[in-house]
């Protein structure tokens, strides 16, 4: 491991595009450095690092990925700490999203889900924890708020989103007080990047108490808050939704 970078170092999985991407540029433009991870979206993640490099030479390194390789995930660490000697933050954003109905869904489909949504950021938070625990960092895992209410035919999915507040709990008990651990549930922030029926996106927001849509930089701002300003907080998931987790 290289001697201890000057600024605070932040690793978000799913970097490339997205929400990530929007969590990665609040973080810089914050004072992180950043490890940029992907799994396909090179271009994407490329382009981003080239935008954050303009504005802070030497603030990123780029690592790719498949988190469902569980023993490529230290590795991946070591790649972190041996260009920048620390570690502060770990944001479990990678996500797949897509529905299993009922009769339909095949082992292969909940291998995947869950891989992507509760194993690689268990198996990512547990190789990290040394250098967290020696920064006194923290964790924030993406989470959703179906992972309370579920979504009409997507159980697989909810299920591991539910597991994966299990884990934020989990964690925050067994790591502190060295480091915290929290989560960030948004609601309707960006439709799926295949889409949804326009009349499904205006029943979903007409069932919001804000009455419309969130941005990325909402969720964003709730990560930045959970890692930097909020000292006493752990073991929390934040509802990003408009009030909508109040509403039936």
């Amino acid at each position: 491991m290289k001697s201890r970078h000057d600024r605070p170092v932040a690793l978000i999985t799913g970097a490339g595009r997205r929400v990530g991407a929007v969590i990665a540029r609040t973080l810089h433009a914050a004072g992180y450095d950043l490890a940029l991870h992907y799994r396909r979206s090179a271009d994407d993640a490329r382009a981003l690092a080239q935008e954050l490099e303009r504005q802070r030479s030497g603030s990123t390194l780029l690592l790719q990925a498949e988190l469902a390789d569980i023993d490529a995930l230290p590795a991946m660490l070591g790649q972190l700490l041996s260009h920048y000697g620390r570690l502060d933050a770990l944001i479990n954003n990678a996500s797949a999203f897509y529905p299993t109905p009922l009769g339909t869904a095949t082992p292969q489909q909940w291998n995947e889900l869950f891989a992507s949504n509760a194993q690689a950021p268990f198996f990512l938070s547990q190789a990290a924890i040394p250098a967290l625990r020696e920064a006194r960092g923290g964790i924030v895992n993406l989470l959703d708020i179906y992972a309370e209410r579920p979504l009409a035919e997507h159980p697989i999915y909810c299920m591991a989103k539910a597991a994966l507040g299990a884990m934020t709990r989990s964690l925050a008990l067994e790591l502190a007080p060295e480091v915290r651990v929290n989560g960030v549930a948004p609601g309707a922030v960006l439709w799926p990047s295949d889409g949804k029926a326009y009349v499904d996106q205006q029943a979903m927001l007409a069932r919001t108490p804000l009455q419309r849509a969130g941005t990325p930089d909402d969720v964003a701002g709730a990560v930045l808050w959970l890692l930097r300003d909020a000292p006493y907080v752990t073991g929390q998931v934040i509802h990003v939704d408009g009030g909508r987790t109040l509403s039936v």
